[in-house]
């Protein structure tokens, strides 16, 4: 598991950690939904397009799982969404979670950052990682369904680098989708983020919710591999970051169900956004009782044991458990090995 922990990767724990929290039945990080509303239409997005959502945590409900999350070992707690920058009482959550003595990091499409907005992340030390998809405007706004989405995504990245971003401990990084309308300018964008000390988080489509009615938006895996080791040689050339190139992340490596959860807007527990299997409530349950009474919690936990077929006698198997939401999503096991990556043959898309 030596190379989890690598100046390619800003997102991961150092090995020990990981062994440490797996061993002793602790988190490292949390993910959680503070609301699901959103003002973009994202054709890949994991939430599915339905109403707007009823009974979603109130912000004592947030504050309680979040110091749960922080007595189970948790140092980060990830904000996804729905869109935290719209949601009324970010800044208050936000102000919560340095309180605990945690370190915020949030998944964003920019929308809600002006001017003021920038300066209070700033603030308050938070990891930006903002959505940024294309170059292109149309490509840009297709990929969020929502026009005029470009200007939004650059004016949010420019007031952040108004308020400091990135330097020192002011962590900024590029959540990019690789599918089939921007495939051809992602080594253009990678070379861009990374001469601006952007850190690149480009990762692959997980095949659920609404990028199911959207075939031509995936990437078969011969092309995704070849798309891998053009990034990686150049990351090698260019900027002398050595990585070995593995889906579903580039140039990182995805072992959360070691030391992760995600915690939905109504309280839901589950592996992460991929692996879409409810395993408790924290409205019903304490988040310490519910990880540690899962089959599923604990079957992730342990992969190099339970993980199946190819996936579970590849070479790479200490440090790399195939991508899990692929899995889950296409076979309904999640434990199958995965069907997308091209070690193995992949599936053909």
């Amino acid at each position: 598991m030596a190379s989890c922990f690598n100046p390619t990767s800003a997102f991961e724990f150092p090995p020990a950690d990981i062994a440490a929290a797996v061993r002793d039945d602790r988190l490292l990080s949390m993910e959680i939904e503070f609301s699901r509303r959103c003002n973009f239409r994202c054709p890949y997005c994991y939430v599915p397009r339905e109403a707007p959502p009823t009974g979603e945590l109130s912000r004592e409900e947030i504050r309680d799982v979040i110091g749960q999350a922080r007595d189970l070992g948790a140092r980060k707690i990830i904000v996804l969404g729905g869109e935290p920058s719209i949601y009324p009482h970010l800044v208050e959550m936000l102000g919560f979670i340095a309180d605990q003595g945690l370190t915020a990091e949030m998944f964003t499409n920019g929308s809600g950052i002006d001017a003021a907005a920038a300066r209070e992340l700033a603030a308050r030390r938070v990891r930006v990682v903002l959505k940024l998809n294309s170059f292109t405007p149309a490509i840009q706004d297709r990929l969020t369904g929502v026009p005029g989405s470009h200007k939004i995504i650059h004016a949010a990245l420019e007031h952040l680098r108004e308020a400091g971003y990135p330097s020192g401990d002011l962590f900024l990084a590029a959540s990019t989708v690789i599918c089939g309308d921007n495939l051809e300018e992602m080594p253009d964008l990678w070379a861009w983020l990374r001469e601006r000390g952007i850190a690149p988080y480009f990762e692959v489509i997980t095949p659920q919710a609404n990028a199911v009615a959207h075939p031509e938006l995936h990437v078969t895996p011969p092309r995704l591999e070849r798309l891998f080791r053009q990034l990686s040689d150049l990351d090698r050339e260019r900027f002398g970051r050595d990585w070995d190139p593995q889906p579903p992340l580039v140039g990182n490596k995805c072992l959360r169900h070691s030391f992760s959860c995600l915690v939905t807007a109504v309280g839901d527990v589950m592996p992460c956004v991929g692996v879409t299997i409810v395993v408790g409530n924290v409205r019903r349950r304490p988040l310490a009782a519910i990880l540690r009474e899962s089959q599923v919690i604990r079957d992730l936990k342990n992969h190099r044991e339970t993980i199946k077929g190819p996936c579970g006698t590849c070479e790479k198997a200490a440090e790399c458990y195939g991508f899990r939401g692929a899995a889950y999503q296409l076979t309904g096991d999640y434990l199958a090995s995965d069907p997308l990556c091209w070690l193995h043959g992949g599936r053909p898309q």
